[in-house]
């Protein structure tokens, strides 16, 4: 590879694991923080009617880890369009062009494409 891709994958990675590891740990600050070792102080607060610290270990870190997956495929997305690696860089072949296939007159029956004559 030449040095110019190799820069452009190590900065990609870097960038890549990064984001990873913030989102990681802002999982970790909710699951293991607010449910577990906050709970206690968390719990003097009401959020729809139930204690806060009850509420984030049973529902709320459930909702926030949806949210973090949503959040990584946004920033994915942006990350891969800016080193151009995303899929709209690949070639894409419309399924209607992908499966036709032209019937010519030197095809035989023995053809093992999986055309129909």
């Amino acid at each position: 590879m030449s040095d110019r891709r190799v820069l452009n994958a190590e900065a990609y990675w870097t960038e890549n694991i990064r984001t990873v590891l913030l989102l990681l740990s802002i999982w970790f600050v909710v699951s293991y923080g607010m449910g577990i070792l906050f709970a206690d102080e968390l719990d003097n607060f009401r959020f729809f009617g139930f204690r806060l610290g009850f509420w984030m270990a049973q529902q709320g870190s459930i909702f926030t880890f949806v949210i973090l997956i949503f959040v990584y495929v946004y920033r994915m997305n942006r990350l891969d369009h800016k080193y151009g690696v995303d899929e709209d860089r690949d070639d894409f072949v419309a399924d209607e062009d992908y499966y036709h296939l032209e019937e010519t007159d030197d095809s035989s029956p023995d053809d093992n494409r999986g055309e129909k004559k």
